[in-house]
């Protein structure tokens, strides 16, 4: 069975994150041939084009671990109707310098949870839009809003709805499928 390496961010920085929880729920949920690995975005400094001739550790750390990964799987939260900041930061990072971006042909999809009715829709749309202009070919459905509640998730990776365990059990095999299709018409740029 062929393996596929997947990066993941969770766009939190936060220490209890439902993003991070709901990161472990899938992962638990994935399909074997579905390998995890997390991309730190926490300790990048603010993205200047004055690094783009030296990036800093930090940098080239990012780069080279979606560079390594056969997909990304970003989960993310939602402030202020887009996309936290550290995850952009972390996005803008991986693009530069011009000519070098890291997420040319990379399968991706963007999933998060939140309190609210609508779950992230607004920042996975942001988030979209980004990745389109970054040409990382999306997942695009099954769309997936989480509703975050601590009595269906639990801290340690579980889901006590059979219904959202279901949907979210989906939404990973959808996930391996579209790396798989990606990855035979789009196989990885060589460095």
């Amino acid at each position: 069975m062929t393996k596929y390496k997947v990066g993941y961010m969770v766009g939190s920085l936060a220490t209890h994150s439902i993003n991070r929880t709901l990161s472990k729920v899938l992962i638990r949920l994935a399909p074997p041939d579905l390998e995890f690995d997390e991309i730190s975005i926490r300790d990048l400094p603010l993205y200047s084009y004055d690094y783009d001739s030296d990036f800093p550790a930090e940098g080239r750390k990012l780069k080279s671990s979606i560079t390594s990964a056969d997909a990304i799987l970003f989960v993310t939260p939602e402030y202020n109707r887009s996309i936290p900041g550290a995850l952009k930061n972390a996005i803008d990072w991986a693009s530069r310098p011009w000519g070098d971006n890291s997420f040319t042909h990379k399968p991706s999809a963007v999933i998060g949870a939140s309190p609210g009715a609508i779950g992230t829709a607004i920042a996975q749309q942001s988030l979209r839009s980004v990745l389109s202009y970054c040409n990382s070919p999306q997942m695009n459905a099954p769309e997936a809003y989480i509703r975050f509640s601590p009595e269906v998730f639990t801290a340690d990776g579980h889901v006590t709805s059979s219904e959202t365990e279901e949907f979210l059990r989906r939404f990973m095999e959808e996930f391996r499928d579209h790396i798989v299709r990606v990855l035979s018409v789009l196989p990885p740029r060589k460095k």
